[in-house]
C-alpha cells in the first residue's frame, strides 16, 4: 500500500524506565516518516498528552512508547476516547500482553508452550526460595527484561536472597517466578499477519538483559538463526498464532527459550511484546530488513494497517 502525505504524531518517552529506548525509537520513526515525505509532529509525552494530541489533529499516531502507561493499556484507552487512530495493539490486548500472568492465561490453554511458575510477594523471597534454583525472578508488568535476576546458587544474592542484595524484590511488591530455562535465546517478529524470521541473540556476556538489549556491540545477533528447521518453523508459528490469540495490531515480537538438548520439546515462549523497539539495534526492524523491508517502508506498513483496521483512507497531510 502506498500511503498518501500524512500528519503523524510520533508519541514517544514517557516516564517508564523504557523512556530512553522509546525517545530512540520515536525518533528512527520519525526521521522515516519525513524522508516519506510525511508531515511529523514530535510528542514526548507528559501529563498533558491528551491536549497536545487533541491540538495537533493528526490523521495517525504512531504510538512509539514502551512500557507503562504507553503499553499497558492506558494510553490506548485515552486514545480510544479521543477518537484517534493509532499504530500497534488497542486496550484489551495491551492490558493482556503487558502481564506476564495474565499473558499465560491467555495463551497456555490454547496449547502454546511457556514456563511453570507463579507470583510470589517480594518480602517473602527473603525467608525462602519460591522455586528450587536455579529459577528467574521479574516484574509482572515490565519489559526489555527491566528488573529481571537470575537465581543461582552459585550466585551473590544469599541463600535465602538477602534483603539488601541489589535486585527486582527492592524496586517490585510482586515478582512472576519461573524455572529458569537452559539454552538459547530466540526471537521472531510478527507484521500484520506474517512472521518473519528467527534471530539468536547471543550476548558477549551475562544474559540478554536490558544493557545488552541497547548497547552496541554487547549482543551478537544472528538472523536468521542457525537451528533446526522444525525449530525455525515451531518459533514462526508460535509467534503467529499467540500475535492472533491476543488480537495484536501492526507487529509484535515474540521471545523464546530454547534448550537445545531437548529438541522441540524444549522450547518455551516467554512474553509477547506489543510494541517492539524500533531504534537501530532493535529486532523487528533488522528482521524486515533481512526480508527485504527497509526501514522506513515498515514504519508506512505499521500505519497502513492501523488506517485499514479504522476503516480510513489515507488522506493528505495537514
Amino acid at each position: 500500500m502506498t500511503l498518501s502525505k500524512l500528519h503523524v504524531a510520533v508519541l514517544m518517552g514517557g516516564w517508564s524506565n523504557e523512556r530512553p529506548v522509546s525517545l530512540m525509537s520515536g525518533e528512527g520513526v520519525a526521521k522515516a516518516l519525513e524522508s516519506k515525505g510525511h508531515k511529523v509532529t514530535r510528542i514526548d509525552m507528559d501529563r498533558d498528552v491528551a491536549l497536545r494530541l487533541s491540538e495537533a489533529k493528526p490523521d495517525v499516531v504512531f504510538n512509539a512508547l514502551h512500557g507503562a502507561p504507553g503499553e499497558d493499556g492506558t494510553v490506548q484507552g485515552m486514545m480510544d476516547l479521543m477518537g484517534l487512530t493509532y499504530t500497534h495493539s488497542g486496550l484489551a490486548t495491551s492490558v493482556i500482553a503487558i502481564d506476564k500472568e495474565l499473558t499465560k492465561q491467555a495463551l497456555v490453554p490454547h496449547g502454546i508452550p511457556m514456563p511453570g511458575g507463579r507470583i510470589v510477594e517480594s518480602a517473602t523471597i527473603h525467608e525462602r526460595d519460591p522455586l528450587p534454583r536455579p529459577y528467574v525472578l521479574k516484574p509482572v508488568n515490565e519489559g526489555s527484561s527491566v528488573g529481571v535476576a537470575i537465581v543461582t546458587d552459585e550466585g551473590n544474592y544469599g541463600n535465602p536472597i538477602a534483603p539488601d542484595a541489589k535486585g527486582p524484590w527492592q524496586e517490585f511488591d510482586r515478582l512472576l517466578a519461573e524455572p529458569f530455562i537452559r539454552g538459547r535465546e530466540l526471537t521472531t517478529a510478527v507484521i500484520g499477519d506474517r512472521a518473519l524470521l528467527v534471530t539468536e541473540l547471543k550476548p558477549k556476556s551475562g544474559f540478554y538483559d536490558f544493557d545488552a538489549k541497547y548497547t552496541d556491540g554487547m549482543t551478537e545477533h544472528v538472523c536468521p538463526a542457525e537451528i533446526p528447521d522444525e525449530i525455525t518453523a515451531a518459533c514462526k508459528d508460535l509467534a503467529l498464532r499467540s500475535h492472533q490469540l491476543l488480537g495484536c495490531k501492526g507487529t509484535s515480537r515474540a521471545d523464546f527459550r530454547w534448550d537445545d538438548t531437548q529438541g522441540i520439546e524444549g522450547l518455551f515462549l516467554l512474553e509477547v511484546n506489543t510494541q517492539p523497539g524500533m531504534t537501530p539495534l532493535s529486532l523487528v526492524p533488522e528482521q524486515a530488513r533481512a526480508c527485504g523491508m527497509e526501514y522506513p517502508d515498515l514504519v508506512e506498513a505499521i500505519i497502513a494497517e492501523a488506517l485499514a483496521d479504522a476503516g480510513k483512507v489515507a488522506k493528505g497531510g495537514k
